[in-house]
């Protein structure tokens, strides 16, 4: 019985030590890539530490960090307010073209925004610069000026007042400039309503924060390009008639599917507050670039003036 129970003790044992060596075959082969065993490194494991100075360096390295946050942003707070202001607004800018820069290298004309429900559609008033009360929408005629060719067209103008250079006033302090005449398109609603009909309802979003669902009918502002033969710029130039407010756009947004020239609101013709009787909505920017009554397109390839940039904000507004 003795000699049984050696043996049994001997095998034992030896599944035991096959056991061992198979477990460090596992860890040699999970290991063996890692950058301490690539480079030869020697690793040394420290002691075991106990509950309470396993605490007391949590609570060292922790107060370090908070320590070193801390400073850090107080020397950002300090430093930004110890700049110039050209230096910030030339730290603004940079990082604005660089946003937009990505948006534009990520942008795709093929890609739509969501679609919702027409009975989700609801209305907000918000953004009134531009929209003078003394305003004849009888009289209204939308300038388009740029084009390669306009004299083709029957709409074409020879004499078209506009206001300045660059279609609008450079900030708040600069007057007007003196009215200058170029030749052009003067286009009616009719016009506009005559290219095909498209209706969407899709979420328009405010940059302060809050969006709304709006029911839209229009033209896509791809057809009134293409009808009207609009020349491969960069930009387009939109503004509205009375001058006071004006935005510029990147030519592949304004082209997007999305982007139109609406003259209806949830079923019914744009009111005054919202635009009437043209207005650009689009799902590809922010509403401060969804210029209301418009009143002149220019295709250019300089870089238009925006009213909301002049001031601070995103020329581009993407989202």
């Amino acid at each position: 019985m003795s000699e049984d129970k050696e043996k049994d003790s001997e095998v034992l044992l030896e599944k035991v030590r096959e056991i061992e060596k198979a477990n460090c075959k596992e860890e040699n082969a999970a290991t063996k890539n890692n950058t301490a065993s690539i480079l030869n490194e020697k690793r040394e494991l420290s002691e075991p530490l106990s509950d309470e100075a396993a605490r007391r360096q949590m609570s060292n390295r922790s107060r370090r960090t908070f320590l070193i946050g801390g400073a850090t942003a107080l020397l950002g707070i300090f430093g930004w307010r110890l700049m110039s202001d050209e230096t910030k607004n030339s730290l603004l800018n940079r990082t604005f073209r660089f946003n937009e820069n990505i948006s534009q290298t990520f942008f795709d004309n093929n890609d739509l925004a969501p679609e919702f429900p027409r009975e989700l559609a609801g209305a907000r008033v918000n953004g009134l610069i531009g929209l003078g009360e003394d305003f004849d929408v009888e009289a209204w005629r939308l300038q388009v000026v740029g084009l390669a060719n306009p004299q083709k067209f029957p709409q074409f103008s020879e004499s078209m007042s506009f206001q300045g250079e660059d279609n609008a006033p450079r900030s708040l302090d600069t007057p007007p400039a003196p009215d200058v005449s170029i030749s052009g398109l003067l286009l009616t609603l009719d016009d506009i309503k005559s290219l095909p009909r498209v209706e969407m309802t899709t979420e328009l979003k405010c940059i302060e924060g809050w969006s709304i669902i709006v029911n839209w009918t229009g033209a896509r502002f791809s057809d009134f390009a293409a009808k009207f033969n609009a020349p491969e710029v960069r930009y387009v130039s939109l503004v509205t008639p009375d001058r006071g407010y004006y935005v510029g756009w990147d030519m592949p947004s304004i082209l997007h599917p999305q982007t139109l020239l609406a003259y209806e609101m949830n079923g019914e013709p744009l009111k005054m507050e919202h635009g009437a009787p043209l207005r650009l909505v689009t799902t590809t920017k922010y509403g401060i670039k969804q210029i209301k009554r418009i009143g002149r397109i220019e295709f250019t390839n300089e870089r238009p003036a925006d009213y909301w940039a002049e001031r601070g904000y995103d020329w581009y507004s993407g989202h």
